[in-house]
């Protein structure tokens, strides 16, 4: 038994260390693609159309024929008594005009009808009753809006679904390249790290033989601490942005990546100076196609409130059967069964409402105008949008050209002014000034590097460019 255990702890343990220890190896490509299957929002969305296709169906079979079927039975532990008038039992008038009748006999005196009321139990203790009714709608014309409401929901939410699929991409682009961002900035401090140490120790050995300053071997040291610490604190945030990254993919967030495009590569292929000079088309940015399916249903939303004026119409058919019994014997053979059945229209005319239809109508008009308004505002907003994103983007490509001239620029002084400090004709100071612009410049053109990834993400969105 207990070897049992032992093995079924085992396996548990195998297979939540499995789970643990999945590894994912992924281009950005590659990495858009799964989070466009897998990603919660994606998952969502593709949820939202088959719940709005079901909201079809259903609106769809309110037109259709309806068939219900009922079962009554009915058991009375006490039956209700009735009280009817004596009188209505005066049968003896009627026996003695049949006695006199049959005997050809002359009575003597007329019976008198009696007084007060008699208790009397009707119908027998049980009963079941089943039956079965069909009914049609004929005409309805909140009916024929709300059909058209629920196609144009489902509409918005394969658009909506769309739209999610655009915000993916951008927000996996910008995860990938923030972990990419952290990858690169540890290999750099990490770098830069084995270059300060190894100064160090050469000024504190120089400081030791009498040709250095204690200030210079302690400014080295102070560079050399304050670079470790920021080598510590990306290592940390490393750890989150691969976190996010699963997120945004939508695989646990401990499963472990393997990023196969390499930050530079990804910043070169992303340079496409065409799309800056590419046109803006409003009409079929998913933004604005939003939009205007949203108008559609506010005018639905008034020919609803309008429709609610006219008469409604439709049609029935009832079949039951009915058994009556002092005992439950509703199934035995000898059972009898009572039959009935019903054909009829029914013919809804609203009348007055108090003004309430008017002013739910007033109101939906309002909304309605609400939309038109929005509507011109989402045209301006988009061309907007456009225009930013591209500035942005082409400001980004620049960003990115000067920030990598001039990281090659920063480390050509830096090794100068290293020479010069070791050859003593340049100061700690100096050296220090050429080391932070050094790390600036590296810091600035991995960030430069990135905002080329985002920045044409963005513009993509912006331009409503499909994905491949």
């Amino acid at each position: 038994m207990k070897k049992l255990i032992l093995i079924c702890l085992s396996t548990c343990f195998f297979l939540a260390t499995s789970a643990q220890e999945k590894t994912m190896q992924l281009s950005l490509q590659e990495a858009i693609n799964f989070a466009l299957e897998n990603s919660y929002n994606a998952k969502a969305a593709k949820n939202d159309i088959k719940s709005a296709k079901e909201i079809v169906w259903e609106t769809t079979a309110i037109g259709l024929p309806q068939i219900n079927a009922k079962v009554d039975y009915q058991n009375f532990l006490k039956q209700p008594v009735s009280l009817l008038p004596a009188a209505a039992f005066d049968n003896r008038e009627a026996v003695v005009e049949t006695v006199e009748d049959f005997f050809d006999i002359t009575r003597q005196t007329s019976p008198e009808a009696p007084d007060g009321f008699i208790p009397v139990v009707f119908g027998t203790k049980q009963n079941l009753n089943a039956s079965v009714t069909l009914t049609q709608l004929i005409f309805d014309g909140s009916y024929l809006v709300g059909l058209q409401a629920s196609r144009t929901f489902l509409k918005v939410s394969k658009q909506a679904n769309e739209k999610t699929a655009l915000l993916t991409r951008e927000a996996v682009v910008n995860a990938y390249g923030n972990v990419l961002v952290t990858e690169n900035s540890i290999s750099i401090l990490e770098s830069n790290i084995k270059i300060l140490q190894k100064n160090y120790e050469d000024a504190k050995k120089i400081y030791e033989n009498g040709f250095n300053e204690e200030e210079d071997v302690e400014q080295l040291e102070i560079t050399l601490g304050n670079i470790k610490s920021q080598l510590n604190s990306v290592k940390r945030m490393k750890g989150i942005a691969y976190q996010m990254l699963n997120l945004s993919l939508g695989s646990p967030i401990n499963t472990k990546l393997i990023l196969t495009d390499s930050l530079d590569g990804l910043a070169e292929n992303n340079i496409n100076l065409d799309l800056i000079n590419s046109e803006f088309n409003f009409s079929n940015h998913i933004d604005f196609k939003i939009s205007e399916n949203d108008r559609e249903t506010k005018r639905l939303m008034m020919k609803l409130e309008q429709s609610k004026a006219l008469p409604s119409l439709s049609a029935f058919v009832n079949y039951g059967r009915q058994a009556f019994s002092d005992s439950f014997s509703f199934f035995n053979n000898n059972q009898q069964w009572f039959g009935s059945s019903l054909l009829g229209v029914s013919l809804n005319i609203p009348v007055f409402s108090s003004f309430s239809r008017k002013s739910k109508t007033a109101q939906a008009k309002i909304a309605l105008e609400n939309s038109d308004i929005r509507l011109k505002e989402t045209k301006q907003r988009l061309s907007l949008m456009a225009e930013k994103a591209k500035s942005e983007y082409q400001l980004s490509i620049e960003n990115y050209n000067t920030s990598k001239r001039n990281v090659g620029l920063a480390e050509r002084i830096e090794k100068k002014q290293r020479i010069k400090f070791f050859e003593g004709i340049s100061s700690s100071f100096d050296l220090l000034q050429a080391q932070n612009q050094l790390y600036n410049q590296q810091q600035t053109y991995i960030q430069s590097m990135l905002d080329v990834i985002a920045k044409k993400a963005t513009l993509e969105n912006a331009l409503n460019l499909p994905i491949k």
